[in-house]
C-alpha cells in the first residue's frame, strides 16, 4: 500500500469528519437560530425543507460537472463554502441573510456529499476491499464532536458566531491543506451485466432498488434525529434531560457499527451485512413502538443505530460496483435520495403521530426498512474477470492524486 493511498484515505477521512461536525453544529442549534432571527414556528419548516431541496439540486449539478471536472476539485472547493455558510448562519442578523446562508449551505452540501462518496468509492476500488464504512464512521465521530461543541455553546449561552468561528477557523485551513492529497481513480471498465449500456451510462431502472434503500434508510435516520426526544418525553414519560440522550446513543452506536462494519463486509459479504442491518433496525423500531418506559425505548434507539449505520455506506459502494464505468454519475444520482428520505421522514412520522399515534407511526419506518431485505441482492459483489466476486486493486490509479488536475 503506497503512501499516496494512505494520504488519500486520511485526507478524505478528515473531509468526512469535518462535514459531520459542520452538519451537527447546524442542526443541533436550530432553536438558537430560530431565536436569533425571529423565525416563527410556521416559517421554520420552510427554511428547514429548503436545505435538503437545494442539496438535491447541488447533487444533480454535480452529476453534470463530474463529466468535465474531477470529484476531488469539486470536494476541494465545496467544503470551504459549506463551512463559510455555517459561519454566515451564525453571524447574520436578518432573515434575508439567513436565507442566503442556508441556500449556499444546501447547494454546496449536495456537491460535497456527492463528491466525498465518489472519492470514497473510487478509493475502495483501488484498495480492493471494503473501506466505505470507515469513512462514514469518521463522519459519525464528527457528528458527535459537533453536537458536543453545540452543547457547550448552548450551556454557556454563547452567541452562534462565537460557537462557529473557532470551528471554522480550524477546519477550513485544515480541509484546504488536506485536499492536496485527495486521490481520484478512473472509472473501472464496464463489464457485461454490470449496469453497462451502449453509451456507458447509468440505467435508472437498475439503480432504482438502491435509490429506494437510500430513501428508506434516511427516513429511519430522520425519524430518530427529529422525533426521538419528543417520543421519549411525550410518549414514554421521560424527563426533559433524559430525552436528549437517545440521539447521542444513536450517534455513538452508529459510530461503533460503522467502525467494525468493513470487517463484517470482508468476512461475510455486503449482502449479509445489509440484511443483518435491516433486521436489527426493524427490531429497534419494534422495541421503540412497544416500549413500556424510557429505558426500554433507549434500547430500541440503540438497536436502530447499530442497524441503520451500515445501509447508506453500502448503498454507495453497491452503486459503484453496479456501474463501474460510470460510478461518479451513479453516486451523484443516488445521493439525491438521501435528501428525499430526509424530507419525507420527519413530516411522515409527525403526520401519522398526530392522526393516529406515535407508537403506530414508528411501525411505518420499520416496515420500510424491512423492504430493504427484498433488495439485498443488489448489494452483491459483481463477478469480474479476476474471479471471486471481489474488486481488484487498480494499480494504474494509485498515483493519480488530485494535484495537477
Amino acid at each position: 500500500m503506497t503512501d499516496v493511498l494512505r494520504r488519500g484515505r486520511a485526507s478524505l477521512a478528515f473531509s468526512f469528519f469535518a462535514q459531520g461536525a459542520t452538519f451537527a453544529l447546524l442542526v443541533t442549534r436550530i432553536p438558537a437560530i430560530q431565536d436569533r432571527y425571529g423565525v416563527s414556528d410556521a416559517l421554520l419548516p420552510v427554511f428547514l425543507a429548503a436545505v435538503p431541496i437545494l442539496a438535491g439540486v447541488g447533487s444533480v449539478t454535480t452529476e453534470q460537472l463530474v463529466r468535465r471536472i474531477r470529484p476531488s476539485r469539486l470536494l476541494r472547493w465545496s467544503q470551504p463554502v459549506v463551512l463559510l455558510a455555517l459561519l454566515g448562519v451564525g453571524a447574520g442578523g436578518q432573515l434575508a441573510g439567513l436565507g442566503s446562508a442556508l441556500a449556499a449551505f444546501g447547494l454546496a452540501v449536495g456537491a460535497l456529499d456527492a463528491s466525498m462518496n465518489m472519492l470514497g468509492v473510487s478509493l475502495q476500488r483501488t484498495y480492493g476491499r471494503s473501506i466505505m464504512l470507515s469513512f462514514h464512521a469518521v463522519y459519525s465521530l464528527g457528528g458527535i464532536v459537533g453536537a458536543s461543541l453545540a452543547w457547550v455553546g448552548a450551556h454557556w449561552h454563547l452567541a452562534l458566531w462565537v460557537s462557529y468561528l473557532p470551528v471554522v477557523a480550524v477546519l477550513l485551513p485544515a480541509a484546504l491543506v488536506g485536499s492536496r492529497w485527495y486521490v481520484d481513480g478512473d472509472p473501472a471498465p464496464a463489464e457485461e451485466g454490470q449496469g453497462k449500456t451502449a453509451g456507458g451510462g447509468v440505467v435508472f431502472k437498475l439503480l432504482l432498488p438502491l435509490c429506494l434503500v437510500m430513501t428508506f434508510a434516511y427516513i429511519g435516520d430522520s425519524t430518530v434525529s427529529n422525533w426521538s426526544a419528543k417520543y421519549l418525553q411525550d410518549v414514554l414519560g421521560s424527563s426533559e434531560q433524559l430525552a436528549t440522550v437517545p440521539y447521542n446513543v444513536y450517534m455513538v452506536t452508529t459510530l461503533l457499527g460503522r467502525a467494525i462494519g468493513d470487517f463484517g463486509v470482508r468476512r461475510f459479504g455486503a449482502v449479509a451485512v445489509v440484511r443483518l442491518g435491516a433486521l436489527v433496525a426493524a427490531l429497534g423500531f419494534a422495541v421503540v413502538s412497544v416500549a413500556p418506559g424510557a429505558w426500554v425505548g433507549m434500547l430500541g434507539f440503540t438497536l436502530l443505530g447499530l442497524g441503520l449505520c451500515v445501509l447508506v455506506p453500502q448503498t454507495f459502494a453497491a452503486a459503484g460496483r453496479l456501474f463501474p464505468g460510470a460510478s461518479d454519475v451513479a453516486i451523484a444520482r443516488l445521493n439525491i435520495f438521501n435528501y428525499v428520505g430526509f424530507l419525507v421522514g420527519s413530516p411522515l412520522v409527525g403526520a401519522l403521530g398526530d392522526a393516529w399515534s406515535y407508537r403506530g407511526a414508528m411501525l411505518v419506518p420499520m416496515v420500510l426498512v424491512l423492504v430493504t431485505l427484498a433488495y439485498a441482492r443488489s448489494f452483491a459483489a459483481q463477478p469480474d474477470r479476476y474471479g471471486g466476486g471481489h474488486e481488484r486493486p487498480r494499480t494504474a490509479d494509485v498515483g493519480r492524486g488530485s494535484n495537477g488536475l
